[in-house]
């Protein structure tokens, strides 16, 4: 299941993806959790030191590694340097699973020991001084973007993705790559405008979307949320001793997470594992060309000199099937 977590700057999105993650690896499935936030911080929330997870390997230097390796022997694609971050598989190209070894995840990917259990993680890198006035933190999030396209995900199998803040995530196509969006919203006006902002911006791709509500002091709190996300909301989260714990670098076992906490993220799998037998692979690939035939009439072939309308493979379906290279 690919699973994305998002929400307004402050909502709790980063600590609720981190304890969503360490209840999967508790459970023994294979996980992969990305920070896609412009501000890094789901290492720290997992449990690694401040100096250790800065020095993770960000996915944005390491873009022309991940290109290489994607396009395989794809005939379409002339060049590692005319591909960009929207450009889809086809027949010939390397495509990613979560349970395998390959040069991504080696170059890009750290192991996280938690409670007996591992996940894979990998980060986009921060938004740096050299970045600004030329940069857009997309262009970072881009790598991310293009594993998840060439991405083939099973049964019982969990990418989690911690995105960038509030409607930020709307600035490329990224937001359809998921099966399911859990978006984190407190119990105010403000907390609940992002949840309106995804929900019409969402509306024509078919986005699964439940709102987790975080925060929540009473059921005062709760009826506010309900009156305004309705059947959206799914689960609330109140006050955690062990989250407090967490935060200050001094995390207990994860087992002593409090009950009514713990139904709430085996609430989020459920959820996230009836999305499997929803899945639509022909729309999933239609959308993925949607959105690379946009970026390539709005910037990208001008960019690369190209028409990279070429790169779709008219007759290519991505799907769990598949082998590494079709």
């Amino acid at each position: 299941m690919k699973i994305a977590f998002v929400g307004k700057g402050g909502s709790g999105k980063t600590t609720l993806s981190s304890l969503f993650i360490r209840h999967l690896a508790a459970a023994g499935a294979p996980v992969v959790a990305v920070d896609a936030d412009i501000n890094q911080h789901l290492g720290a929330a997992l449990g690694l030191d401040e100096d250790v997870a800065a020095a993770l390997p960000a996915m944005g230097e390491r873009l022309p590694l991940i290109k290489d390796y994607l396009r395989g022997s794809n005939p379409r694609i002339a060049s590692t340097e005319t591909m960009i971050k929207t450009t889809p598989p086809g027949t010939g190209s390397r495509l990613l699973r979560v349970r395998e070894d390959n040069p991504v995840y080696d170059a890009c990917a750290r192991p996280v020991e938690l409670d007996g259990g591992a996940v894979r993680l990998m980060v986009t890198g921060p938004f740096t001084d050299a970045d600004l006035g030329v940069a857009c933190y997309h262009s970072k999030t881009g790598a991310v973007e293009l594993c998840l396209n060439h991405l083939v995900d099973g049964r019982g199998e969990y990418v989690v993705v911690d995105m960038t803040a509030g409607s930020d995530s709307f600035a490329s196509g990224m937001f359809t790559r998921f099966d399911i969006t859990f978006l984190v919203a407190e119990p105010t006006r403000k907390g609940v405008s992002v949840y309106r902002q995804y929900k019409e911006y969402a509306r024509d791709f078919g986005v699964a979307l439940k709102v987790v509500g975080n925060k929540v002091q009473g059921q005062d709190d709760i009826d506010f949320l309900r009156a305004e996300v309705g059947d959206d909301l799914l689960v609330t989260v109140g006050h955690s001793d062990w989250v407090r714990a967490m935060e200050k670098g001094r995390p207990p076992r994860f087992d002593l997470l409090e009950d009514t906490n713990r139904r709430s993220l085996r609430a989020l799998q459920g959820a996230a594992d009836a999305t499997y037998g929803q899945r639509d692979w022909d729309r999933y690939t239609r959308q993925m060309v949607h959105f690379h035939l946009k970026n390539a009439t709005g910037w990208a072939n001008e960019r690369t000199g190209a028409d990279l309308a070429d790169q779709v493979d008219p007759g290519f379906v991505l799907r769990e099937d598949l082998t590494t290279a079709v």
